[in-house]
Parts: structure tokens; C-alpha cells; sequence
């Protein structure tokens, strides 16, 4: 999918934690992944089921039941910047990321058995390299795409309004968001970025000689349920 490396990168295979970190510096989530790629194009990452990720417990708690209503309380915990983190792994999908330096969202895409379910456009802050992965923050709306790239939706415009109302978000990283929205919507129109190569995408399972990634530390004892992408 993309060839050129560049200096500083991460191996392919490599083992990387993907941290959604808050601006009181305080992490959100940690999630476990293996490079694919990385150039001075995109970061590409992904993991099967079975890679470990750490989790605020209300919002795993949401996540893994399916209550909107927990969702908006983890919301409201995130705001006053305390929470405890749970530990989960990833369960039904094959996750395949794409990530442009300097860019407001990533591009995801979920599989399953029966293969490509949906692509996935998620809006949060541009990355910082790690010792261990990287560092963003996600911005709670999202954009859904089908599989062959003709219909697309998008998710979360309630919770997204909400946590502008807490101010977690803030009006800077709103113009970034409705920028971020834009261009999205014009990579795909263009099929630019990896929808120009959607046919490897869509044929694209993860590599089973590679073990589901752990994340850099040891998870702490009772792993619960864990989400399931998208």
C-alpha cells in the first residue's frame, strides 16, 4: 500500500500503543497495535482480536452493554480529568489504520470473518511519536463509509455536541474538526489517501504469523470485555 520509509520509523511488525491522552496529560485509553507501514506518507497499524487495550471503566462499561446513557456518564467523568482505566482486550474485528502526519483524523477500516464490514473515519487531534507508538486524542464524531466506498454516514453528532458543551472540546479543535470534516469528505469524493487503493485495502487480513500486540506494560489482572470497533 505505501513503500517509503523514512528515517526514524517504526519496523513493520513492530509492537505500538496507540494513547488517547486528555489535555490535563492524563490517558484516556491505551490501545495495543502492530505496524504495517510507516512512511513519511502515513503511519499504517492494525490488530486482530485478542490485542490488549486499557479503557476508562464507565466507558468500557457503555461499550461493552451498549448504553448510550453510560457513554455520556464517561463523558462527564472525562471532564472533571479523573477516571480509572480497565483493562480490555480487542474482540470481533481486524482493525487496519491509516494515519497522515499533521492530520485532524485517521482512516480505519473493520473486518470480519466474512471480510471488509465498513470504513471508518475517525476525527482526533494529530499524532505525537512515543518511545512506545504514538499519542492523539479522539474528538467523539466519527464518519462511516461502506465498504465499496458509495454511501457514507455520520456517527456520534450528539455525543460530539455534548462534550463541546463540557468544553472538552475546545473552539480550536472545533475549526480543526469542521477542516478535518472537509477534507475527509474530499479524500473520499477524490478517492485519495488509501480509498486510491481500495482494492488492496479490501482485501487486506491480518498477518497470522504475528501475535496479537500487548501493550508496553503489563495488564493488571481481570481483562474484561472489550470494544469491538466502530
Amino acid at each position: 500500500m505505501i513503500r517509503v520509509s523514512h528515517p526514524g520509523s517504526f519496523k513493520a511488525g513492530q509492537a505500538v500503543v496507540r494513547r488517547d491522552v486528555y489535555r490535563c496529560g492524563r490517558v484516556w485509553s491505551e490501545h495495543a497495535l502492530r505496524v504495517v507501514a510507516d512512511t513519511s506518507e502515513a503511519l499504517v497499524a492494525a490488530c486482530p482480536p485478542g490485542a490488549q487495550t486499557r479503557w476508562p471503566a464507565l466507558y468500557l462499561k457503555a461499550r461493552t452493554h451498549g448504553d448510550r446513557s453510560v457513554r455520556t456518564e464517561a463523558f462527564d467523568v472525562m471532564a472533571t480529568g479523573a477516571w480509572e482505566l480497565a483493562d480490555a482486550v480487542w474482540q470481533e474485528t481486524e482493525l487496519l489504520l491509516w494515519k497522515q502526519p499533521g492530520a485532524w483524523f485517521s482512516v480505519n477500516a473493520f473486518y470480519t470473518n466474512a471480510g471488509l464490514r465498513n470504513w471508518y473515519v475517525n476525527f482526533e487531534r494529530p499524532t505525537v511519536r512515543t518511545d512506545d507508538g504514538f499519542d492523539t486524542f479522539d474528538l467523539a464524531v466519527d464518519l462511516v463509509v461502506s465498504p465499496g466506498l458509495t454511501d457514507w454516514h455520520w456517527k456520534d453528532e450528539d455525543e460530539y455536541a455534548h462534550v463541546r458543551r463540557l468544553g472538552i472540546i475546545t473552539d480550536a479543535e472545533h475549526q480543526a474538526v469542521d477542516a478535518a470534516r472537509d477534507q475527509a469528505l474530499a479524500m473520499l469524493t477524490e478517492r485519495s489517501g488509501p480509498f486510491a487503493d481500495a482494492t488492496a485495502w479490501t482485501s487486506w487480513r491480518w498477518n497470522p504469523a504475528w501475535p496479537a500486540p500487548r501493550l508496553p506494560r503489563p495488564a493488571r489482572s481481570g481483562e474484561g470485555a472489550a470494544p469491538t470497533g466502530g
